[in-house]
């Protein structure tokens, strides 16, 4: 007859580091053991690796297995735009990638239910997500951050026609999903000020907001009612990105501002609020976005760009925390 002792010996060197108590009792070996920092599928294989560990032991009929996990610290910053058009959801990829090459544990919801744009811009689409749980999975990106999107849940080229209720309930499958040891969650926002909107910030209290605007008068009145609805429900403004700021061209070296300059800035001043900074009009940006592999993943001055606007957030998630 086995005792726990023998048993603990049988198991793989992760699940004997990570057991808390091995009781043997009617047939029946019951084991907990600390799941922290394991996602959905961690979790899974640890606990198929322990029950092959265990069967056909001596008087071993059953397995049980518990897995406890200290709840994670998880934040939410809501990266968002008063209009479509300005780059957000590029600016929100390649921040999340650029926070993960700073060391942050950071996964994107993309929350635009209706045109959803994360899995292209992260070369995922077409995959699904697993459920465990009854939780979605996040679905793993190339780049080693972790995606939801209803564009993982809708077949493609499907236009998503719901009313507000149903849109807010699908958000919030999203960010309750089976996270793992994700601390931050970047939200790519619709655009605009409507119900998605107003369920991120009611039921789910982001930390922050980062706001995203290029530099056209247009584009900055619409990101102040962007500001406005989330100063309404008492989110936090990070600052301003300026996005597509300045053209480089390749031929004659010349800089040029179709879209104006400073705009940004000059808001953010007016308002009281951070620049987060500049990212540049680029082709490098577009061409790499439409392949999925976003700047931020590699080097030179448009991933430098994201990386400095990255900093920035992650200082402020810092002052915050302390």
């Amino acid at each position: 007859m086995s005792d726990s002792g023998t048993l603990k010996q049988r198991l793989p060197a992760e699940a004997q580091e990570r057991l808390q108590s091995l009781r043997l009792a009617d047939g029946a070996a019951t084991l907990i053991l600390d799941a922290s920092g394991l996602d959905g599928l961690g979790r899974d294989r640890l606990e198929v690796a322990v029950r092959d560990a265990l069967r056909g032991a001596e008087g071993v009929a059953e397995v049980r297995v518990a897995m406890m996990a200290d709840k994670v610290a998880r934040r939410i910053v809501a990266i968002g735009s008063g209009k479509g058009g300005v780059g957000k959801s590029t600016l929100t990829a390649n921040l999340a990638v650029a926070l993960a090459r700073q060391g942050r544990k950071v996964g994107i919801v993309d929350a635009d239910i209706y045109g959803p744009s994360q899995p292209t811009l992260l070369a995922n689409e077409g995959e699904r997500p697993r459920v465990a749980d009854k939780k979605l999975v996040p679905v793993p990106s190339a780049v080693g951050v972790p995606v939801l999107s209803m564009g993982h849940l809708a077949e493609a080229g499907v236009a998503i026609a719901w009313r507000g209720p149903m849109a807010g309930n699908a958000l919030a499958q999203l960010i309750d999903a089976d996270w793992g040891d994700i601390e931050l969650l970047l939200v790519d926002m619709p655009p605009g000020t409507g119900d998605v909107q107003l369920t991120m910030m009611q039921r789910f209290e982001p930390a922050g907001a980062v706001i995203v605007s290029t530099p056209q008068d247009l584009s900055l009145i619409d990101a102040a009612r962007a500001m406005n609805l989330f100063e309404q429900g008492k989110v936090p403004i990070v600052g301003i990105v300026e996005n597509m700021a300045g053209y480089h061209c390749p031929h004659c070296g010349e800089v040029s501002d179709p879209f104006g300059a400073g705009g940004a800035e000059a808001a953010a001043k007016e308002k009281g609020v951070a620049f987060l900074g500049r990212v540049p009009l680029a082709l490098e940006i577009r061409e790499a976005s439409d392949a999925g592999t976003p700047p931020a993943a590699g080097e030179g001055p448009q991933a430098d760009a994201f990386a400095a606007i990255a900093g920035r957030l992650a200082n402020w998630l810092d002052r915050k925390a302390g």
